[in-house]
């Protein structure tokens, strides 16, 4: 996070408001929602774990064991589980 004195950016009348609740302290202004991304877009690690994931349910609806996908991705049994489970579709293998 960027520290940034309020003297160089916000008008003055601002900063004379803003005195009134707090002075001489570090003030920390959030960006806007409509700012926010989800975690992983701008690097593409999101997009990364959706294929891994993807191919992790589509090996195990092919005849993987859970303890086989975990070795073969170096992942615990029980996040294997939760991938496997948490996009389950009607009529697929349990």
């Amino acid at each position: 996070m960027k520290y940034v004195n309020a003297n160089k950016v916000l008008p003055e009348k601002l900063i004379m408001e803003i005195q009134k609740y707090v002075q001489g302290e570090t003030l920390y202004i959030p960006k806007q929602e409509t700012e926010y991304r989800e975690w992983g877009t701008a690097s593409g690690g999101r997009r990364l774990l959706d294929r891994r994931n993807a191919a992790i349910r589509d090996s195990y609806n092919n005849g993987s064991s859970i303890r086989q996908l975990a070795e073969e991705y170096y992942l615990s049994p029980e996040t294997i589980k939760k991938i496997i489970y948490s996009h389950k579709k009607a009529g697929e293998k349990h």
